[in-house]
């Protein structure tokens, strides 16, 4: 191990243990001795208790915004003084979600009696500025982990969240199968189940489909380059999770929540499509899958925009071999990459339906709504991308030559 990747590996760390620290300090004013048994979670409210869930959600907006804008979508691939006003946009958008959220929190804690000490104004003001000021934290230490540790800071905060849940799961599974209330065939097979997710969860995640790509050679200032052949790697993939995971409930939600608020949340007809589309129902787990699929395939065109693609490569004097440049090329992209995303867009829906397919058939532990198909899919892409940072920080040189 050389000292760069040491000094990474103790950043990281340290950022974590103060993400865990952080997360056991208290929200000032609670008076934590007063809780009762059953209110137990309230007990969990922390500086760290909105998470990074604000900051994702505006990173989200931002990112269709992008999609659906050309304008922001410009600005994005414009250089480093776009991406810096984007992220400037996306820090004002999570300041005013993160209020709006801890207001709403703070307000609520003052109505449970015995809860807070003083449930005034000045309460609801610092507890409010408290849990804003721990989401900023958060983005803060996790691009110092991007920037300066091992692996995406991000990633790596959502999956010590996740894993951290593990132990208490595990114990409460454990207490159920001694006192029979749940067989130990079920565990085990849980358990088979997950090991086997884990494993083509790796094996989606490091498949490529590799187009062969020549570049002529060309001169670069001073710089000759001469003709070489690479190869351009598209992911089953390409979509990630959070967007399409994340914004599939949106589009029958959203149109719910402005019927409920024109005819009224107890209209028979609000509350009969409001009980179907509950997290277990076979219309929730149809619904979701058609739009965690359809939504695949939108951001992955975004992500991965032939048309762009091929502009850059004809730039670049580069070629696919046999196909035309220029619209050929973008046509031969959009083939390849609608033909890949089929496989990454079913394997994408399959992960996320997996909890509500458990419940579904009453086959499902008390962890399935914590621990599902997006938590294991985000533990294990944070692990390999450590595994490829770890590796290429030991093969370079100080200076940042590779050996």
């Amino acid at each position: 191990m050389n000292r760069e990747l040491a000094r990474r590996i103790a950043l990281t760390i340290g950022a974590l243990l103060l993400f865990r620290l952080g997360t056991q300090i208290p929200i000032a004013g609670v008076s934590t001795s007063s809780l009762l048994p059953t209110s137990a979670l309230i007990a969990r409210l922390s500086l760290f208790a909105l998470g990074l869930v604000p900051y994702l959600t505006a990173a989200i907006f931002v990112r269709l915004l992008s999609v659906v804008w050309p304008g922001v979508s410009s600005l994005e691939r414009s250089g480093e003084s776009g991406r810096r006003k984007i992220a400037r946009a996306t820090l004002g958008l999570t300041l005013v979600l993160a209020a709006f959220q801890a207001y709403g929190i703070a307000s609520a804690l003052t109505s449970i009696p015995g809860l807070v000490r003083s449930p005034d104004g000045w309460f609801v003001a610092a507890a409010t500025a408290s849990m804003v000021g721990g989401v900023f934290v958060l983005v803060w230490l996790s691009e110092q982990i991007t920037r300066h540790g091992i692996g995406n800071g991000l990633a790596l905060i959502l999956s010590a969240g996740f894993l951290i849940s593990i132990p208490q799961d595990v114990s409460g599974i454990v207490g159920l199968v001694q006192s029979g209330a749940i067989s130990g065939y079920l565990v085990l097979g849980h358990a088979v189940f997950w090991i086997v997710t884990v494993a083509v969860i790796v094996l989606f995640e490091e498949a490529r489909r590799n187009i062969p790509v020549t570049f002529g050679a060309r001169r670069v200032g001073t710089r000759y380059l001469p003709a070489r052949n690479a190869v351009l790697a598209i992911k089953l993939n390409s979509a990630g999770f959070l967007i399409p995971v994340t914004v599939a409930p949106w589009i029958f939600f959203l149109p719910l929540t402005f019927a409920g608020l024109v005819l009224g949340g107890d209209h028979p007809a609000v509350a009969a499509v409001y009980g179907h589309l509950q997290m277990g129902q076979p219309v929730h787990l149809m619904l979701v899958s058609i739009a965690v699929f359809v939504l695949a395939f939108v951001y992955t065109a975004y992500v991965v925009d032939p048309e762009y693609t091929a502009k850059c490569l004809a730039a670049r004097d580069g070629a696919i071999p046999g196909v035309a440049r220029g619209e050929a090329t973008a046509d031969y992209l959009d083939r390849v990459v609608s033909l890949t995303t089929v496989v990454g867009a079913v394997y994408l829906t399959a992960l996320q339906v997996i909890p509500e397919v458990f419940d579904l058939y009453g086959i499902g532990l008390p962890y399935s709504m914590v621990i599902n198909g997006g938590a294991v899919l985000v533990v294990v892409c944070t692990a390999l991308d450590i595994k490829a940072q770890v590796r290429d920080v030991s093969l370079t040189n100080p200076g940042g030559v590779r050996r």
